[in-house]
């Protein structure tokens, strides 16, 4: 679908919903009765790349570029990622929440730095959660650089599903897509 036809889609979502006990609020962000909170039009996940591709490389970090459109309804506040496939130690990826940092554009065209609040790396459920501190404007492309420990034990592709939620108290996530990121032992050291 066209982002034109896409934009009127979400509006006349929003206004259909409306008469069902949904209020579109200023902004056009849509609201629930009960105040949960949801883009008009979500974020996109454009890229997910990594500058160290080896299996057990350490300073590696994993970028995911996120583009937040124009008429999203409301900024983006929260970013959760969630390594799938992650069943068995050699294919953990143990993020290091510490390490977490965001910037406005692209790996290729970095601009200004943006504060993060909460960065929290769950290892029970290989989740990592940023919060951004203010809310990421709509119209602005955003990158998220995540440094694990070190990366997978095993090669192969790793996938990470990325959910972007607005402001609220009761804000519902929307489920971007899945990041890949591909990891080759063909570079690492002969072991006996």
């Amino acid at each position: 679908m066209n982002r034109k036809l896409s934009t009127k889609f979400g509006i006349v979502l929003a206004a259909v919903l409306g008469l069902g006990g949904l209020a579109p609020s200023i902004g056009q962000a849509v609201q629930l009765a009960d105040g949960t909170v949801y883009f008009v039009q979500p974020p996109r996940l454009v890229a997910a790349a990594t500058n160290r591709s080896n299996t057990l490389a350490a300073r590696a970090t994993y970028y995911f570029t996120i583009e937040v459109p124009e008429d999203s309804g409301e900024p983006l506040q929260r970013v959760v990622i969630n390594q799938r496939d992650s069943a068995t130690a050699p294919r953990r990826v143990l993020f290091n929440p510490e390490a977490s940092f965001a910037f406005v554009g692209t790996t290729g065209d970095r601009g200004a730095d943006l504060p993060l609040g909460e960065t929290v790396f769950d290892r029970e459920t290989q989740t990592m959660a940023l919060t951004f501190d203010p809310p990421v404007p709509s119209g602005t492309t955003v990158t998220i650089g995540l440094r694990p420990r070190r990366n997978p034990q095993i090669d192969g592709t790793y996938l990470f599903r990325v959910e972007a939620f607005p402001p609220g108290d009761v804000a519902h996530g929307q489920v971007l897509g899945f990041g890949r990121l591909r990891f080759d032992g063909r570079d690492r050291p002969f072991l006996r």
